[in-house]
């Protein structure tokens, strides 16, 4: 039966994050007594009781911490059983394995001991550094970049709730090694750097996360592994260096970590000449290093670990059973890893019997472990649940920090003439070179998040000819991202960059812009030569999902560049260098990072899903975008319901009315902007033949907030048929000088019909009403107007002037001469008029007749790009660093132009109907100042300045038949947008 009886008052944590909760968490009860170290210190019924009852034998075993596998088999299972049983060991330190296996195993381990185990890992980077299906955290010298150790104690308050669900009481970090070193082949990027103070501070922080929640930290490698050029897996390196030197640089950190309360320290196995003169004598055997300089002059009171004992640094001097007397004699508490249990307690004997040792001390060790076990709350031991655990550990606060900590790290060396973040997309022809890697990877895909990208891959050892080729490719761009991939962190193996990967940066530079993002150990900079001379220079210490796509928003101005470089290399990067930047356009993250839910916000999925099983739709997309963060970005569907073609977030969707304030308000915003038009003209003004037309008085104000008195459309189409087939002499199956608009596939419109379509508007009455009428018409008119003005067609004119600067490569008319067919989804199946599926033309008769290109339909876009457009228009003009239309016009066109006569219109906008008898077109959750516009086929985008929320949602409702309306009757647009102001409450 297990000693597990106390009276200590047990605090039951939920843990929490600053950032935001954990989403149903499994409490674990976290003994908060008081700090470890006074624990140490007093009496404490449980462990006192506990220790009373243990053999002389048995007290000598609890010093014993043996290594643990949950990756192994049987024979290991049942050795270790033995050792429980038989020998009464008092810990496990757990290696490679798995959650649930080990939590099964740490579960059957617990049941055979009498005394409850401590268990431990060697988590520097969180579980992930041992344990698979669980979360990686970053290595210490990325977290060494980051200025704000906030975030480093919110990891290790992470880390130590997950240590907790998964029964683990001590986890061997941080490591407080000054790493000056450059070719330490063991301790690297597992340090947070070369200043001392710093890594003192960020131990602080992450030690402090982890004890403040019930874990017992650790310090390593005292007194300093961060000077060496050897490995203690494989031998025992020698640190040269004065006592004042050490006093002053190595020992720095450990001493800072001891003022601040560290629970337990960690021996290093190195020879120290300055402090113990004996030939062969690591510091973890020397009672010199051990008790006379961390017991006596730093005054650690905590827990002694040695190092592994069966690391070579150790084991080559000394056999097991001999090395485990001798690191008692130096003074540690802990025996970890030890190879031969019963050997070594019989040469503990022997030791005490021989007067090397007295009972006592081992008793003050056993007693000190015991009160350990008792403050991480062994008294009330209880199983580890295995339910939900892999979804616990794996749970979306991690996530989050896990993004926060990519982002905070990420260092900016060089960015000559502010390069970054990229600017005038349109001068740019951009090309991306992965070196590492053939595939396209996370930061690729990013990258084009933002603009067109041409991307290109080679593998790391690509050969000569397969550079020179390359290099031929890249010739024409006039900027190229390389982003350096799959390095390793080996000093004696050049991190794994080849010499011909630096001689192809050199030659790029050379001929054009070059902006290099390096994903490794930032030593790898020292063997670069030339690399100080691209035109920008990225630092991202890992290669990860988050890295790889926060590198390329931090091109882009999606993010700010913030980190520091935690170490020197070479003369032209130095301790502390980093450049910062501005945010100017979306960043791509997570909810939570907003203090939004994502579990709440997946109720969308929910409701798009459902409307493609009602058949209101066969796909669609759905963006949502909150204070330029874009939080939720999701495809459902397909194309058709037929097929099997997936929607994409890449895909085109025929954005119908949405046109018309992506084309023609934009142009229209513009010649005001420019002076060249004012909103109360009249159409007579820059359309002098309708002087003598009904349409004479109508302003360009009243036209564009529908209050002008025109019919709703005309069916243009009509007059082309007779008895449902073409009438001869309006179309040709091929384009030709005479027929040169497409209609659709096979279907070239002559060339002055368009002439007949603007005439039969002239021509068209007017309502003898001046009330708000929802119309097309007037955008046939603008179309004229902003082509007049400009010389130049609506198409190309928005696409020169805003969709190529802002970035937005899906945003177009006439897609099919741009895209592949599979990327732009399908509408209508037109029985009525072109007899086919309507499939990269515009699903509009009236824009179609007008060669694609309406002012009122025609545009195709993704939802990415809509956002861009819709952000823009909340930021009143600006995007991306630049300035496209002034605040004043923006603020004119998003108010509403005649409420006093009901119309919520807004000059080109829609506006929302906040009489919520009336039926409108959002939920009755945006506010007054909310604008945006829906289209036929089943479109909308909607911008809040209010609550800064951007949404889109595109779909092909009209697929197979138009006269589907149950997009509008099931609400689903409504209801989507309901359930993204609910997530903001909650």
């Amino acid at each position: 039966m297990k000693l597990i009886k106390g009276t200590a008052l047990l605090i039951i944590l939920l843990i929490s994050m600053a950032f935001i909760t954990h989403k149903n968490p499994v409490i674990i009860a976290v003994k908060k007594t008081n700090e470890p170290l006074k624990v140490f210190q007093e009496k404490n019924s449980w462990a006192d009781s506990v220790f009373k009852t243990l053999s002389a034998d048995e007290r000598i075993s609890q010093l014993f911490m043996v290594a643990a596998y949950s990756n192994k088999d049987h024979k290991h299972e049942n050795e270790l059983i033995k050792l429980i049983t038989d020998q009464k060991i008092g810990g496990l330190i757990f290696f490679q394995g798995g959650p649930v296996r080990q939590a099964n195993l740490t579960n059957l381990y617990q049941s055979k001991s009498r005394v409850p185990l401590m268990i431990s890992i060697d988590g520097e980077w969180g579980l992930a550094m041992r344990l698979d299906s669980t979360v990686q955290f970053p290595r210490q010298m990325t977290l060494g970049a980051i200025e704000d150790d906030r975030l480093i104690y919110e990891m290790g308050k992470e880390i130590a709730w997950q240590c907790k669900r998964m029964g683990i009481h001590v986890n061997f970090a941080p490591v407080v090694d000054i790493n000056n070193n450059p070719a330490n082949p063991v301790i690297s990027n597992r340090s947070f750097g070369e200043n001392k103070y710093k890594v003192a501070e960020k131990g602080i922080a992450y030690m402090k996360g982890m004890q403040d929640n019930g874990i017992l930290a650790n310090a390593k490698h005292f007194p300093g592994h961060g000077d060496t050029d050897s490995d203690t897996h494989k031998t025992m390196p020698i640190l040269n260096h004065s006592k004042e030197r050490m006093d002053s640089l190595e020992l720095f950190p450990f001493k800072e970590l001891i003022k601040n309360g560290i629970a337990s320290m960690m021996i290093a196995h190195l020879s120290m000449p300055a402090y113990d003169t004996a030939k062969i004598n690591p510091s973890t055997l020397s009672k010199a290093v051990v008790t006379d300089l961390l017991k006596k002059e730093l005054g650690f009171q905590g827990l002694i670990f040695t190092d592994a004992l069966n690391m070579k640094g150790v084991s080559k001097f000394y056999a097991p059973g001999i090395v485990d007397v001798k690191a008692l004699l130096a003074g540690n508490d802990v025996l970890l890893f030890a190879e031969n249990i019963p050997l070594a307690i019989t040469e503990i004997k022997k030791a005490i019997a021989a007067g090397e040792i007295t009972q006592e001390e081992i008793d003050s060790r056993c007693l000190k472990i015991l009160k350990a076990k008792q403050w991480v709350g062994l008294d009330n031991y209880a199983p580890i649940k295995i339910k939900n655990l892999y979804e616990d550990l794996n749970n979306v606060n991690s996530d989050l920090i896990n993004r926060k900590l990519a982002q905070e790290s990420l260092t900016l060396l060089i960015n000559k003439n502010e390069l970054i973040p990229l600017k005038k997309l349109d001068t740019l022809k951009i090309a991306s070179l992965s070196i590492g890697y053939k595939e396209e990877n996370t930061f690729q895909k990013t990258l084009g998040l933002y603009t067109k990208v041409d991307n290109y891959g080679i593998d790391r050892d690509a050969n000569l000819e397969t550079l020179y080729d390359i290099e031929k490719k890249l010739i024409d761009y006039n900027l190229i991202i390389i982003n350096v991939n799959n390095t390793n962190n080996s000093p004696s193996r050049n991190f794994g960059l080849k010499p011909l990967t630096m001689d192809l940066i050199n030659t790029l530079r050379l001929k054009t812009n070059v902006i290099v993002s390096v994903f490794g150990n930032p030593y790898v900079l020292g063997k670069m030569p030339g690399i100080e001379n691209v035109n920008g220079l990225i630092m991202a210490y890992e290669e990860n999902e988050h890295t790889l796509s926060l590198a390329a928003q931090l091109i882009f101005g999606g993010i700010i560049a913030k980190g520091k470089l935690p170490i020197s290399v070479a003369p032209h990067f130095i301790l502390g260098q980093g450049l910062s930047t501005s945010k100017v356009r979306f960043k791509y993250t997570i909810p939570e990072e907003l203090n939004i839910d994502s579990k709440y916000l997946s109720k969308i999925d929910s409701i798009a899903l459902n409307g493609i099983s009602q058949k209101a739709y066969p796909g669609c997309q759905i963006l949502v975008a909150k204070s330029g963060n874009v939080i939720y970005q999701k495809s459902f569907g397909n194309h058709t319901y037929e097929g099997n073609q997936k929607v994409k977030n890449t895909d085109l969707y025929d954005l119908a009315s949405v046109t018309k304030i992506s084309a023609s308000l934009l142009a229209i915003m513009k010649l005001q902007n420019e002076g060249k038009l004012n909103l109360d003209d009249k159409l007579t003004k820059h359309l002098s033949r309708l002087d003598t037309t009904n349409k004479k008085n109508i302003s360009i104000r009243e036209m564009l907030a529908h209050q002008a008195g025109l019919k709703d459309w005309i069916p243009f189409y009509h007059q082309t048929l007779s008895k449902g087939q073409f009438k001869e002499g309006y179309y040709n199956k091929e384009k030709t000088e005479l027929f040169p608009y497409r209609v659709a596939e096979n279907i070239y419109l002559r060339n002055d019909y368009k002439d007949s379509i603007i005439q039969k508007i002239i021509e068209s009455p007017l309502n003898t009403k001046l009330e708000y009428k929802y119309s097309d018409l007037g955008y046939y008119f603008l179309k004229e107007i902003i082509e007049k003005e400009k010389k130049q067609a609506l198409d190309q004119y928005v696409t020169d002037n805003f969709y190529i600067p802002m970035g937005m490569t899906t945003m177009t008319y006439k897609p099919r001469e741009k895209f592949n067919l599979k990327q732009i989804v399908p509408t209508e199946n037109d029985v009525n008029f072109r007899k086919q599926l309507i499939h990269g033309d515009v699903h509009d008769q009236g824009s179609a007749m007008m060669g694609g290109v309406g002012g009122h339909a025609g545009l195709f876009s993704n939802a990415n790009d809509l956002a861009k457009l819709m952000q823009m228009y909340m930021q009143y003009g600006e995007y991306g660093g630049e300035r496209y239309l002034t605040k004043e016009i923006l603020s004119e066109c998003i108010k509403c132009q005649f409420c006093e006569t009901d119309n919520r219109r807004g000059v080109g906008f829609d506006k929302p109907q906040m009489d919520y008898t009336k039926d409108g077109p959002t939920c009755k959750c945006v506010s007054n100042l909310s604008f945006g516009h829906t289209g036929f086929t089943g479109t909308m985008a909607w911008a809040d300045p209010e609550t800064e929320i951007v949404y889109i949602f595109l779909s092909n409702r009209v697929y197979p038949d138009a006269e589907n309306k149950k997009l509008t009757s099931l609400g689903i647009r409504s209801k989507i947008q309901q359930v993204i102001y609910d997530a903001l409450e909650k």
